[in-house]
């Protein structure tokens, strides 16, 4: 049977089962193709049952806690990351199983994507990240990237000394201003919730993200998630939105899940004005570059502050840059912890030296 042939009978199936909700895609299959070898056979069911449920195909890679990535490049293997290393799942689609799969994944959210609109991001019902492309602009067929939120609830302890872990929660106790810095999945969002763990049970936190990833502990949290414009372009809610609105909740402290647009400035102001105790992430490879790309966020936003200026107000605003780096392994441990003592300038108040979680 070629592979045309499998396809066309997959799709007879699935409308066949659609149309009667008591017959088996077993009993369906060995209706249309009795004679159909047990292997083959075997795949056709289970293609026609990934149709059937969530995500199809991908939906056993999903079940598993540890797998923080999903990648698709076209037909052929699904590429996973697990523990902070990519390796394949063991699973190989075919363009007729992608194509259903990205039709699951932009229908909900009201998206399109065809040859005029081949990119878009999304978001799966558990919150994860996704993102499609599509022919033209894939070479290859549908790509597809899914990034799942696997926060680990752990302690300092696992990513830093003793030395180095009582330090931050000193910093913490004292209400210092604290940003998490680190490449994309370092584990910035996972120390963060560990720093965030340690604020005084007393303190009323209000949490700004993208997308709702952290798990505080505490008895008085209030969340606050951004919302993507709806398909006709309205209602959307930016992180800068809610970075202002959390300032008019009473907060103790806020903490936002990262910093990577032009509320950078509206928060380096809040800093400056009396609220103590925030904390962030922010992508940057060192203590001195996450200052720089704070600057940049800021001055993207289009107020006119001069650099100077600004860059004082990041001095005055920010005590801690804590770094946290993922080594070759895929442990993540915190490599310096730097306290800000001028524009741009730092100084290592501490240097981590052993490995992290993941090791």
């Amino acid at each position: 049977m070629t592979h045309i042939d499998v396809v066309d009978l997959v799709d007879a199936v699935h409308r066949d089962v659609l149309d009667d909700d008591d017959l088996d895609p077993d009993a369906a299959v060995v209706k249309r193709a009795p004679l159909l070898a047990t292997p083959v056979r075997a795949d056709v069911v289970r293609k026609v049952n990934a149709r059937l449920a969530g995500l199809g195909p991908i939906e056993e890679i999903l079940a598993d806690p540890e797998v923080s990535e999903v990648m698709i490049n076209g037909p052929g293997p699904v590429w996973i990351e697990r523990a902070g290393v990519i390796e394949q799942a063991g699973l190989i689609l075919d363009r007729d199983e992608i194509d259903h799969l990205v039709e699951r994944v932009v229908a909900p959210i009201g998206r399109r994507v065809d040859r005029r609109s081949p990119c878009v991001d999304g978001r799966l019902p558990d919150g994860s990240r996704v993102n499609v492309v599509v022919p033209p602009v894939a070479l290859d067929g549908p790509y597809v990237t899914i990034r799942r939120f696997v926060l680990r609830d752990l302690g300092l302890e696992a990513f830093a000394e003793v030395g180095v872990a009582a330090l931050i929660g000193e910093a913490v106790a004292a209400g210092a201003n604290i940003m998490v810095s680190g490449g994309t999945g370092a584990g910035k969002t996972t120390l963060l919730n560990a720093v965030a763990g340690l604020v005084d049970g007393d303190a009323r936190i209000i949490t700004v993200e993208d997308a709702a990833e952290l798990r505080l502990r505490h008895p008085h949290v209030v969340r606050l998630e951004a919302r993507p414009a709806s398909s006709e372009g309205v209602g959307e809610l930016t992180i800068r939105d809610l970075v202002r609105n959390a300032l008019r909740m009473r907060p103790d402290r806020i903490v936002v899940g990262e910093v990577r647009g032009d509320e950078a400035l509206d928060l380096v102001q809040a800093l400056n004005t009396g609220h103590r105790g925030c904390l962030s992430t922010i992508h940057a490879n060192g203590p001195v570059d996450a200052l720089h790309r704070l600057e940049l966020l800021a001055l993207l936003s289009g107020e006119g502050m001069p650099l100077i200026a600004l860059r004082a107000q990041i001095a005055a605003a920010l005590d801690l840059v804590v770094h946290v780096e993922r080594g070759v392994g895929g442990d993540r441990r915190v490599s310096a912890v730097a306290e800000v003592i001028g524009p741009a300038e730092v100084r290592i108040v501490a240097v981590g030296t052993s490995g992290g979680v993941g090791a």
